[in-house]
Formats: C-alpha cells, sequence, structure tokens
C-alpha cells in the first residue's frame, strides 16, 4: 500500500450510521484531489455500509452505499469509518466477517472510532494504536492489552487507527507522501489552506504531511521566503540568516516541525510551480525551469521526471490533450 507505484489503489471504504460527514470527507477528499492533480484516478474507492442502506451521518445527510459489506477474499485495504454508538452497529456478523476479511487484507484502519471494532474483533493485538482523545482513557481500560499511544494517526504493520477528522487527513497526506512523493502531498495539503489577502498568522497553520499541524514561526517565516524566491532559490545559509537562525538549526525546525529538511520542501515549491505552469501554459519548457529557479533544461527535466514519474512533455500532452 505505501510503496511509491504509479498503479491505481483501490481502498474499500465500510461507513457505519452515524459517522461525522468531515470524518467521511476527510478520508476521500484529499485523494479526489490527488485524482484531480494528476489528471488521472490514482486512487478509487468502494463505499459499504452493514447493512447496504445509504450511511446516515451526524448531519443528517446520508452517504450511499455500493452495497451491503459482504467480502470474500478482496485484499486491496479496508478503512473502517465510525464516530458514534459503533458499539449499536457492530453485530455478531459484522464482526465474524472483519475477522475472516482481515485475513486477506493488505491494510485494515480503522478510521476514528473504527479503531474500536478493530479491539473488538482483536485486530489490534500486539500493534500500537490510537483513537480520539475524548475517548483514550475510556479505549485504554476496555482494551488494556493494546499499546495505546496519543498520536495523530498510528500506522503499525497492517494496522491503522487514527484519532480524528484532521488525524485522518493527515493519515491520508502520509499515504499520498509515500506513494506519490512529498511535492504531491504539499500540494493536496495546500487546496485545504485559506489565507486571506496572502497574509499569515503568527501562528501559521501549515499544511501537514506527518505530524506538522502548528510549526515554528521561523518555519513559516522560512517557508513564505521559499514561496517568494522560487525564480532565484537561497542557498540555505542565506535563508537561515533571513530567519535569524544558523543552518544547522533550521535543519532541525524543518525536521522537527515538518518532517524533511528545508532542500527537500523547497525543491517541492519549486517543482509544484513548475507543473502548474507545464498544465496551465504553453510556455517553452526552458523557460518554465528558468521561472522555477533550475540552472538548465536538463536538470529541470531531471527532477521533474524523478519526482511525477513522467516527463513535462508527457504531463502537457496527457492534460492539455
Amino acid at each position: 500500500m505505501f510503496q511509491p507505484v504509479p498503479e491505481t489503489l483501490d481502498l474499500d471504504l465500510l461507513v457505519l450510521p452515524e459517522t461525522n460527514l468531515i470524518l467521511f470527507a476527510s478520508v476521500i477528499e484529499p485523494l479526489r484531489v490527488v485524482n484531480r492533480i494528476v489528471g488521472r484516478d490514482l486512487y478509487r474507492w468502494t463505499i459499504f455500509s452493514p447493512d447496504g442502506r445509504p450511511a446516515e451521518t451526524r448531519s443528517g445527510i446520508s452517504i450511499p452505499a455500493a452495497g451491503a459489506f459482504r467480502p470474500d477474499k478482496e485484499s486491496h485495504p479496508l478503512f473502517i469509518l465510525s464516530s458514534h454508538n459503533w458499539d449499536r452497529y457492530t453485530t455478531p456478523a459484522l464482526k465474524r466477517v472483519l475477522s475472516k476479511t482481515a485475513r486477506h487484507r493488505s491494510m485494515v484502519a480503522g478510521i476514528e472510532a473504527g479503531g474500536w471494532l478493530l479491539a473488538e474483533v482483536g485486530l489490534l493485538a500486539s500493534v500500537r494504536a490510537t483513537t480520539h482523545w475524548e475517548d483514550f482513557d475510556d479505549f485504554t481500560r476496555a482494551y488494556p492489552e493494546i499499546d495505546m499511544v496519543r498520536e495523530r494517526f498510528v500506522i503499525d504493520g497492517k494496522r491503522i487507527t487514527t484519532g480524528g477528522s484532521l488525524p485522518t487527513v493527515d493519515l491520508m497526506l502520509e499515504i499520498i507522501r509515500r506513494r506519490q512523493g512529498y511535492s504531491l502531498a504539499l500540494e493536496v495539503s495546500r487546496q485545504f489552506i485559506y489565507e486571506q489577502d496572502g497574509r499569515r498568522s503568527e501562528e501559521t497553520g501549515m499544511p501537514s504531511t506527518g505530524s506538522m499541524r502548528v510549526v515554528d514561526q521561523r518555519v513559516a517565516q522560512a517557508v513564505t521566503i521559499m514561496e517568494e524566491t522560487v525564480e532565484e532559490p537561497l542557498l540555505l545559509a542565506r535563508l537561515a540568516r533571513r530567519v535569524g537562525v544558523s543552518a544547522r538549526h533550521l535543519q532541525e525546525l524543518f525536521r522537527d516541525g515538518i518532517g524533511v529538511p528545508p532542500h527537500v520542501h523547497y525543491l517541492a515549491i519549486r517543482l509544484n510551480a513548475a507543473r502548474r505552469k507545464v498544465i496551465e501554459s504553453k510556455l517553452p519548457f526552458a523557460d518554465i525551469a528558468l521561472t522555477t529557479g533550475f540552472n538548465s533544461a536538463s536538470a529541470f527535466a531531471r527532477a521533474y521526471k524523478a519526482q511525477f514519474r513522467e516527463s513535462a512533455s508527457e504531463t502537457r500532452k496527457r492534460l492539455q490533450g
């Protein structure tokens, strides 16, 4: 599931009644944005409910289901989504089918209260797990044998658990990062950020590709400078001086706050800017290379293909027709 491969990933989503609508969106919207950005379906999903009827969310908006959850020996990942009263819908028959299908799945994820179902069926034995902070203590008391940790999401072997809606967005971005690379994960995350008139608050809410949610102000300042200097990228030492720290300290701040060193984030910003120009304009690639800080068309071509697994000309031909 996490291998960096170009093939489409099919997911099964089991949505229980009383799931929050935002939790459902947290799973599928990042994947939908990936498909829109790359211009093809890298992710597909099939929605099931326990009985085949639309799953009624807490918002009163029903989520249509393709049918009742009656798996055979499907191997693609299974995501179980639940928010409230999970036990009301967890019948003995559902527990049996979950236990059976887990033997064949490449991954089983308990999204928010979906983790309770995994625990109830014994699918979290010998793995680390998490849950929503409001339920953490109750979960720990109910299943003392499970190694619970206070994390936004946990990936341990073939099991995933998340601590709520925004942590689920973090999880989906992490899946995208591992499969399609940091640049695409960053571009997807930016689709969920709104900054009025280009202004940033004192504590900038940064797109997350793992543990990052609110970053150090110096990292936020450095990112702003990166975005403003795409055409003429700064050396790390000069960037650090403008932020007021040493180059080594800035590297540490980025690793702690974002999970990647400054040069990786800088390159992602530049390549995403280049890709937008490839798709949205008819500029020669040599000009695009120049306006995104590459010292030669060949250097740009190598970096572009390494990141997006196709050449700029292939992207333009595929998306511009």
